[in-house]
């Protein structure tokens, strides 16, 4: 996760981390050892970074499209 982060948008790395615990829970839940486990996290760390990406993106593209004072709230994610 640490690596991810570096030139990624809040909703990338938001979405890493959540799928990657998320991952891990149900991975757990399914196996119930540790490969389970961390094959969970690798596979919804992966998930979740490719959805938070495309919410970047989208939130990215739409500031351009809707500049600021116009009646388009283009921020849907964490403001850090």
């Amino acid at each position: 996760m640490a690596i991810a982060g570096c030139a990624s948008g809040p909703n990338q790395n938001l979405g890493t981390g959540v799928g990657a615990v998320g991952g891990a829970l149900v991975g757990n839940a399914i196996g119930g050892n540790t490969a389970s486990t961390v094959g969970g996290a690798a596979i919804g760390g992966l998930i979740g970074n490719q959805v938070g990406r495309n919410a970047d993106e989208r939130n990215y593209y739409n500031q351009q499209r809707y500049p600021q004072g116009s009646n388009y709230y283009p921020s849907n994610g964490p403001r850090y």
